[in-house]
């Protein structure tokens, strides 16, 4: 039965866990990179469901694909191959430029599979004291018990009792710092090409390339977290395309099905055999409806040239950012990012919250990251002009912002 928005704030927040802080508005339905609430008022989505909804919303082949297959077959169990998820693995290896494939629900579940294959692998080789992981501060890695031990934020494990045995962290960035932790009891290195949710923060030039090198040598796996810079995202298919540095493992999710549940745990050849039958495995992963999506926004990203066209809109977006920088310098700090995943660094004082409210009341939805980046991840079909809009709303919220700091003083 149809209900109208009152009521269904009602029953959200009478039945819903209270683990987000949500606004008091119900999102309804998408068409390209716009939303409607069930009021009827429209916003322009540069946050992508967090860097999710790559095809934007309702994209005509994304949406046949998912209908076509679920007349088909949705789901049977992974006792058996399926027709999409086949073809799947294929493609989606050639494009990532690895070698297997674990299909998983979640980016988090791309890196549990991660953390078993990696102590399982130094276990099979006779080095079961081999159990070492490091990963770096400000990371984001997900939320399940060993995906957040791997996180670099104090603040997601308050409460949770203590985090996964021989974890470890280092600041993102310092060579000399991760040079210094690895040692023979290390069996892998997490780490993002990019920091998303730490504020979009690119690694420094030469720092992936050192720690391949590095963890060469002292045997350790090498797996990047590119659950939120993968799949375009940055203007690379993956963002370790851009240096040509291959991990050993390959975390991705968010966009690779367009917004239905997937995620996938990405391996060379080395490690086809290292997580034998029995030793891992999922329920829904890799399932008939989830496999098609994939295979459509896949489909979809090489038919209509989306990694350039999330360059060339990446490039745009960031020198527009770079200008409001320039123009509000008592609230805005950087301009940072690659492709279609970039960030504004406001001062520390601004709150950041109130800038997102002050972007929604405009109609523009974006996100935060770190405590106080602005972080756009809009879908890769987005244009100039709906970037040019976002970016007019961002400059008249600092200007208010500038306006009362005036005040003020």
């Amino acid at each position: 039965m149809a209900k109208n928005t009152e009521e269904l704030l009602a029953g959200a927040k009478k039945h819903l866990l209270k683990t987000y802080r949500q606004p008091d508005f119900v999102l309804a339905r998408g068409e390209g990179c716009r939303l409607w609430d069930t009021d009827g008022r429209q916003y322009l989505d540069l946050y992508g469901g967090i860097a999710v909804s790559a095809l934007g919303h309702a994209h005509p082949a994304l949406v046949a694909a998912v209908a076509a297959q679920a007349a088909k077959l949705v789901h049977t169990a992974n006792y058996f191959y399926n027709e999409p998820n086949a073809q799947l693995a294929s493609r989606l290896c050639e494009m990532a430029k690895m070698d297997r494939v674990f299909f998983t629900n979640s980016g988090t579940e791309a890196v549990e599979g991660a953390i078993k294959l990696s102590r399982r692998f130094h276990f099979a080789r006779g080095d079961a004291q081999r159990l070492g992981l490091v990963a770096t501060l400000n990371a984001f890695h997900g939320r399940s018990m060993g995906a957040v031990s791997l996180t670099g934020q104090p603040k997601y494990w308050e409460g949770f009792g203590a985090p996964i045995a021989d974890v470890s962290h280092v600041a993102y960035g310092d060579f000399a710092a991760m040079e210094r932790r690895l040692n023979d009891r290390t069996a892998a290195v997490f780490v993002e090409p990019i920091q998303g949710e730490g504020g979009v923060l690119p690694a420094p030039p030469g720092y992936l390339a050192g720690l391949r090198a590095l963890c060469d040598r002292v045997g350790a796996l090498l797996v990047f977290d590119e659950i939120q810079t993968g799949i375009a995202r940055t203007g690379a298919f993956m963002a370790w395309h851009h240096e040509g540095v291959q991990p050993d493992l390959l975390c991705s999710a968010k966009g690779i099905a367009g917004g239905v549940p997937m995620g996938a745990l990405l391996t060379t050849e080395k490690f086809a055999d290292a997580l034998p039958v029995g030793a891992h495995g999922t329920t829904f992963g890799g399932n008939a409806l989830a496999s098609a999506a994939a295979l459509a926004v896949l489909e979809t990203i090489e038919r209509d040239g989306l990694i350039a066209h999330a360059k060339a809109r990446g490039e745009h977006l960031l020198a527009s950012l770079a200008k409001l920088v320039a123009k509000h310098p008592t609230v805005a700090v950087a301009a940072r990012g690659r492709g279609l995943l970039c960030g504004l660094e406001l001062e520390k004082s601004v709150d950041v919250r109130g800038v997102l409210d002050g972007l929604r009341a405009r109609g523009v939805l974006v996100s935060s990251a770190g405590t106080s980046v602005i972080r756009f991840a809009p879908p890769l079909i987005v244009s100039d002009g709906e970037l040019d809009e976002g970016v007019a709303a961002l400059d008249a919220v600092l200007a208010d912002l500038s306006t009362k700091l005036e005040v003020k003083s």
